[in-house]
């Protein structure tokens, strides 16, 4: 593995015990090991997740799940704090390559989790960007080897829609996220999105935020310092009801977003 991929021993001491475990579950289906999200766009604390991208030759086999499982569960067994907020997917190459099957589930570990389960969570163009200009590679080549160049209006609609889909369905049914957790994660959300859809490029939560507050009204400067602080213990924040007024405030951010999302993609004459 890489040495030192991140600036925390803990973690990378997780990290190296994850990668070894996959490699043996894997064994020559095992292709690379990359970190994607904060730690690659390189706006990252104690309180980022630690994004993960495998790649693999081919889709994996009932055998190497059962594998991967036992790999999974062991790692977050471990004395470390760093061992329960890995997130990550196992993309087959094909599939990793080209952008045409975003959407495809994958076998996917969720933050906070040891299970496998099948998700569409990380097959975007965003994290095959991030992948590509900025992963780390933990084993194996260099992840721009394995992912075809994403073009920026390609990825800028696909914000857009994720932007309009993730709203929707949040309006809709807004009771599973009205927690201390989603109340920040909304605004911190929102605004990167954002950002990454004028920027024509992937970002960090941290950047959006700062950017948000120099282009929006004052107004908003609170809600958006306040979304920090439902960072630390999500695990915890996510059972904690949310504060209803601060919680109708991050649906009219939300909504401001999606609004500045449509006019941004109009004037490029966007579908």
């Amino acid at each position: 593995m890489a040495v030192s991929p991140t600036p925390y021993p803990e973690l990378n001491g997780v990290l190296e015990q994850l990668v070894d475990g996959i490699r043996r579950a894997l064994r020559d289906s095992f292709i690379g090991a990359y970190l994607q999200g904060s730690f690659a766009v390189g706006d990252f604390d104690q309180h980022s997740d630690a994004d993960f991208v495998v790649a693999v030759l081919e889709e994996l086999s009932t055998e190497q799940i059962a594998r991967l499982g036992k790999v999974h569960r062991d790692i977050y067994d471990l004395p470390a704090g760093w061992a329960k907020h890995l997130e990550g997917s196992y993309f087959p190459l094909e599939i990793l390559r080209r952008g045409e099957r975003s959407g495809a589930p994958l076998w996917y570990l969720d933050h906070g989790s040891s299970i496998l389960v099948r998700s569409s969570h990380c097959n975007t163009l965003v994290v095959r960007s991030v992948l590509r200009e900025r992963g780390i590679t933990l084993d194996g080549p260099p992840a721009s080897e394995l992912v075809d160049p994403i073009s920026i209006p390609a990825l800028r609609e696909e914000i857009a829609r994720t932007m309009d889909e993730w709203a929707r369905e949040i309006l809709n049914e807004p009771g599973p996220y009205r927690n201390r957790f989603y109340q920040g994660y909304i605004v911190l959300s929102y605004a990167r999105m954002l950002h990454d859809l004028t920027a024509g490029r992937p970002g960090s939560k941290r950047g959006g935020a700062e950017w948000a507050k120099a282009t929006f009204d004052a107004s908003w400067h609170d809600l958006i310092d306040q979304a920090w602080e439902t960072r630390p213990e999500p695990a915890t924040s996510v059972r904690q009801p949310a504060d209803t007024a601060s919680f109708d405030r991050s649906l009219a951010f939300m909504k401001m977003c999606v609004r500045a999302s449509t006019a941004t993609s109009e004037s490029r004459g966007a579908p």
